[in-house]
């Protein structure tokens, strides 16, 4: 069986590189599959988790807060704004932010930057369901 060459980055490290048989991650549009010998794309991602079945058959979790996807026919390409393996994904902490993500939208009174509330909150948000994707393998 074919493959293709993965690679995620984020600004602080390389998370992942490696071949993959396919990769699933929350495209700007909606989820996206890629398998190899993919049609050229360059698109925005979402907040998410990025799917990888490696080669030998098993699956590695990565989440993203965002970033850029690029897909060549035998290379993918991850940028990442944040990106966190899946293991290392800490549920307590991300709890945390979204409850203060909330409070701060909620507060009307607070001087705040509104979009990067909603922002955290859906990083957040995303990370929890990233948890909970990763808790049913």
């Amino acid at each position: 069986m074919s493959t293709i060459h993965v690679d995620v980055v984020s600004a602080e490290s390389s998370i992942f590189s490696g071949e993959a048989k396919f990769v699933a991650l929350p495209g700007e549009a909606g989820e996206l599959g890629i398998m190899p010998k993919h049609t050229p794309l360059i698109t925005r991602i979402k907040p998410g988790a990025v799917r990888i079945e490696k080669a030998d058959g098993t699956e590695e979790f990565v989440f993203v807060a965002g970033g850029i996807l690029e897909v060549q026919p035998n290379v993918v390409t991850v940028l990442a704004d944040t990106a966190i393996r899946g293991h290392d994904l800490d549920e307590a902490k991300a709890t945390e932010a979204k409850k203060r993500a909330e409070e701060a939208m909620q507060n009307k009174d607070a001087l705040i930057d509104y979009a990067a509330a909603q922002a955290e909150l859906a990083s957040a948000v995303a990370q929890l369901a990233a948890i909970r994707k990763l808790r049913k393998k």
